[in-house]
């Protein structure tokens, strides 16, 4: 069986790919032993954007996660309950595992994205891990 500290790493190591049906979601889908698949994935919460598309725009992101049988799709348990989230400044640029975007944007996109440690996958990692190892026992 997995340990957390394996399966944090997993989760931080395996790659974000763009979910073709969604427009916006990227998920990371990692098998487990036991014909268990864990999905790792985030989606658009809402967008802070003004009318005019010269002025700034803000877009939050949260985090959810879900265990499934990997033979039938049955779900094992999951959390989408928008805990974790990031917020980008721009529809235009598309969010990765090494994004940095804290760093950038005047005060006022500042203001519209509350930025946290809960942005990269990293931070939440071992969060992630510990929930899902105590859906496996």
């Amino acid at each position: 069986m997995i340990t957390k500290n394996e399966l944090a790493e997993r989760i931080t190591e395996t790659e974000l790919e763009k979910i073709p049906e969604k427009e916006e979601v990227y998920e990371k889908h990692i098998f487990l032993d036991d014909n268990k698949v864990l999905i790792v994935g985030y989606d658009r919460e809402e967008s802070f954007c003004e009318e005019d598309p010269q002025e700034e725009c803000g877009i939050t992101y949260f985090w959810y996660w879900e265990l499934r049988d990997s033979e039938n799709w049955e779900i094992i348990g999951e959390n989408k309950e928008k805990d974790y989230t990031f917020c980008i400044d721009s529809e235009k640029d598309v969010w990765t595992d090494d994004s940095d975007y804290s760093g950038e944007g005047s005060l006022s996109l500042t203001q519209m994205c509350t930025w946290s440690d809960q942005s990269h996958i990293e931070d939440i990692a071992e969060d992630i891990a510990s929930e899902v190892m105590e859906w496996l026992e």
